[in-house]
């Protein structure tokens, strides 16, 4: 099975810019959908950006769009999460998760459709 190993995470000022990564062994990033989750204080773990497997469209919540980018690097086995224009509500513990195949849109907010997922990594967005 595919492990995932997150790490990039960080102390940011608003408007900086940041970049996470999730490294896979076990497995073939391209072969899985990685989604990128994020839970902030007092609140519940929350979609935040896709890449289907075997594509390179993306799909991003409304609160991320034009400011963050999910991408996969095959050499490298890995995919990144840029944040650009970060802003204090950003202020997160961001995960990684992969599920074999491609899943369909309705299923790539459903955290239960993800089968691994790496450690979190903190992101703090503060001036």
């Amino acid at each position: 099975d595919v492990q995932l190993q997150a790490c990039g995470g960080g102390l940011v000022q608003p408007g900086g810019f940041l970049r996470v990564s999730c490294a896979a062994s076990g497995g073939t990033v391209n072969d899985y959908t990685i989604g990128w989750f994020r839970r902030a204080p007092g609140k519940e773990r929350e979609g935040v950006s896709f890449l289907r497997s075997g594509e390179s469209g993306t799909v991003n919540a409304n609160s991320v769009k034009g400011r963050f980018t999910i991408s996969r690097d095959r050499a490298k086995n890995t995919v990144y999460l840029q944040m650009d224009r970060l802003q204090p509500e950003d202020t997160a513990v961001y995960f990684c998760a992969a599920a074999k195949g491609r899943l369909i849109t309705s299923k790539l907010w459903v955290q239960a459709s993800y089968d691994h997922w790496g450690q979190g990594v903190q992101v703090t967005v503060s001036s």
